[in-house]
């Protein structure tokens, strides 16, 4: 059974910074693909940023310039460092996987799913 669990969530002032954890398992190797997504209310999932198994990583324009996402395929965990976090930037944020066949932005591309972890940023 695959298993995706993020963690790293909470509330800051603007400014401020938070480091987000995804661990994925129960894949039975480790060519997958991970990625991050966000959800503020009232608005559609957007994509964030995806990293293939050999760490190579791709990230949306509006967010590359803060957000920095790094992947230890030892402990197959995928981490996003935030920084300078704005009010804009609250919202729930999920991990994302899929064995096999490469990443992508699109959001069904993606057969595994976690609960997401919370991100709320007060100015």
């Amino acid at each position: 059974q695959v298993q995706v669990v993020e963690s790293g969530g909470g509330s800051v002032q603007a400014g401020g910074s938070l480091r987000l954890s995804c661990v994925v398992s129960g894949y039975p190797g480790r060519d997958f693909c991970m990625a991050w997504f966000r959800q503020a209310p009232g608005k559609e999932r957007e994509w964030i940023t995806s990293s293939r198994s050999d760490a190579t990583t791709t990230s949306a324009d509006s967010v590359k310039d803060r957000f920095t996402v790094s992947r230890d395929n030892a402990k197959n965990t995928l981490y996003l460092q935030m920084n300078s976090l704005q009010p804009d930037d609250a919202a729930m944020y999920y991990c994302a996987a899929r064995y096999g066949g490469g990443c992508s932005a699109a959001q069904d591309w993606y057969g595994h799913w976690g609960q997401g972890t919370q991100v709320a940023v007060s100015s």
